[in-house]
């Protein structure tokens, strides 16, 4: 069904391939994939692409030269300048994907079919809303720093715990349909790192995947996810030890969500712009005080240790006991009666001496569990002081790419990007429906506000940038979006 010539009508083509990994003694449990969308306003063409990846780059499974050896092909074969391309961050055991060499050919070929099954099609934006899954993962305390809840760490004890940060619970929707009505794509985004995987621990796309397929069976089409801004966001069970990790039950609140909203997205022509620039963020130069300063906390961690007569064998039966009747932990209590008829406290006694000996080994553990993450930090934090000193420049170049669909409005950031720059870009765009997409088109590990640079998340330890980089970020995407 050809366009109405006197309206305005964009084509779209899409295309998805399997590139999980081939490798031997590796189970995978469900396919990683890369989705494409091709977009077609009869002036130019955009691919957005998104990956089944932890990242777009750095230490994982795509290198850092696939964006632009993809780029360059699509230019030459397609003529496509402007692509988006997005890792869904999901988590899971290594290697995820096949080898550098399919990984193009398979992008390419995904591609080339978009292309030529190009339709005119008819375009609606909306958005769902999730709360249920996903909490912001680094928790403020009552001293004013953050602690990020992590499996390479413990969580803070809970009286030190004062609040929670924000999340995004908008899922944004574009809607794209035949002319006929039916559904070619589904592409939605939602906020949450991808980190639970599966009871068995084997290969999966994580909650993308799964609610990617709900939404696909149910409404007969190609969903893509799109990773939002969930550099500090994570599901709300990925601490939980009493049931196995299974990210499949947060896959399909998800998609049921975004099911919701779909069915409700009227559709109609829209014109469509995508701008694409570059930047350059800085580079840390805070990180030897960082470390200093953490040396600085160990040590005096290190000597607020106290003598304990404990060790764990005596510890634990003794606090045990002590937890299951607070009033009378030594024995029943008769006894205690027949000693204070008596005039005799000798249990009470006996009781206030193991009280101290409880305090005191616990006081212990809770610095035991400060040091293992300082130690854990200062170890991370030396890694990125060794990576910026090793490329000898004060800056990093970072691409950032915006599309306008409609009203609907991404623009991507190289960055795992922190959940209150997305609210940050939302709030100040003219649009409404207005998404931060990371990471994508490169990857610089985590981009985090400026004022949590002192606080000590982890956000912040595993981190290359200079705060400077948010100004930087939050204006070029302000200034791309006014243009688009």
């Amino acid at each position: 069904m050809p366009c109405d010539q006197s309206s305005t009508c964009l084509y779209a083509g899409v295309a998805k391939r399997d590139i999980s990994t081939h490798a031997q003694n590796v189970s995978v449990n469900d396919p990683l994939y890369l989705k494409v969308l091709v977009l077609d306003d009869g002036i130019r063409k955009v691919a957005v692409i998104a990956m089944d990846t932890v990242a777009i780059g750095g230490p994982y499974d795509v290198k850092d030269d696939f964006l632009e050896r993809l780029k360059t092909l699509v230019k030459q074969e397609f003529g496509i300048l402007d692509v988006m391309l997005n890792a869904t961050h999901s988590h899971t055991v290594m290697p995820m994907l096949c080898d550098d060499r399919e990984q193009l050919q398979k992008a390419i070929e995904a591609v080339r079919e978009a292309c030529s099954d190009m339709v005119p099609v008819k375009i609606g934006s909306g958005t769902g809303y999730e709360d249920s899954i996903m909490i912001n993962r680094t928790l403020r305390l009552k001293n004013g720093s953050h602690w990020t809840i992590r499996q390479a760490n413990p969580c803070p004890p809970d009286h030190e715990v004062e609040s929670l940060g924000p999340v995004d619970p908008q899922i944004g929707i574009l809607r794209v349909d035949r002319l006929d009505g039916s559904s070619l794509a589904v592409v939605y985004t939602f906020s949450c790192h991808p980190l639970l995987g599966v009871p068995d621990g084997s290969i999966t796309a994580n909650f993308p995947g799964f609610a990617s397929k709900v939404i696909e069976e149910n409404y007969n089409t190609t969903a893509i996810f799109l990773q939002g801004t969930g550099g500090d966001v994570t599901e709300v069970l990925y601490k939980d030890i009493t049931r196995p990790m299974d990210s499949k039950p947060v896959g399909q609140t998800l998609g049921l969500s975004t099911l919701k909203a779909l069915k409700d997205i009227p559709t109609g022509n829209v014109t469509m712009n995508h701008i694409t620039e570059s930047v350059q963020f800085p580079r840390r130069t805070d990180i030897p005080m960082r470390i200093e300063n953490l040396q600085y906390e160990r040590n005096i961690l290190l000597k607020s240790l106290i003598n304990t007569s404990l060790n764990f064998r005596s510890f634990l039966p003794l606090y045990i006991k002590y937890a299951l009747n607070p009033d009378y932990p030594s024995d029943y209590s008769y006894r205690y009666m027949h000693e204070e008829a008596r005039g005799v406290r000798e249990l009470r006694r006996l009781d206030q001496l193991n009280k101290q000996r409880i305090d005191k080994y616990l006081n212990n553990i809770t610095i035991m569990e400060k040091l293992a993450r300082i130690e854990n930090n200062i170890s991370t934090l030396e890694t990125y002081l060794k990576l910026n000193e090793e490329s000898g420049e004060d800056t990093i170049s970072a691409e950032i790419h915006g599309i306008r669909i409609g009203d609907f409005v991404m623009v991507t950031s190289p960055t795992e990007t922190l959940v209150e720059v997305g609210l940050n870009i939302r709030k100040s765009s003219p649009y409404e429906k207005t998404y931060v997409i990371s990471p994508s088109n490169g990857y610089m590990q985590y981009g985090a506000p400026e004022s949590y640079y002192d606080k000590g998340g982890y956000e912040v330890t595993e981190c290359m940038l200079g705060s400077g980089w948010q100004k930087i970020y939050e204006e070029k995407a302000m200034e791309i979006i006014g243009r688009l």
